[in-house]
């Protein structure tokens, strides 16, 4: 069974930077590509990065240039590191990978930037 467990997150200034763990279990991680989402109460769940088993990344247009996304094979863990963190920056982030045709997601972990 695919398990992806997040850490990281919290209350941060308008500014400020936070890093999100997410570490993934019952794959290949080396192989799997990952990525992270972020929601809003009453919006849709929205990709803002992906990373491919081979290390290329994209990003939305509203993080590119403060959020990365990186990954470590040896721990099994992406992380998404969110530098110039903005008020509408605020909300759940999600860690997701598809894996065998199934879609896997982390339980969530919330970011608030006050301003």
């Amino acid at each position: 069974q695919v398990r992806l467990v997040q850490s990281g997150g919290g209350l941060v200034q308008a500014g400020g930077s936070l890093r999100l763990s997410c570490a993934a279990s019952g794959l290949n991680f080396k192989i799997a590509n990952m990525a992270w989402y972020r929601q809003t109460p009453g919006k849709e769940r929205e990709l803002i990065a992906g990373i491919t088993s081979s290390g290329s990344t994209n990003y939305e247009d509203s993080v590119k240039g403060r959020f990365t996304i990186s990954r470590d094979n040896a721990r099994n863990t992406v992380y998404l590191q969110m530098n110039s963190l903005k008020f509408e920056d605020t909300a759940d982030y999600y860690c997701q990978t598809r894996w065998r045709q199934s879609n896997f997601w982390g339980r969530g972990t919330q970011v608030t930037v006050s301003s």
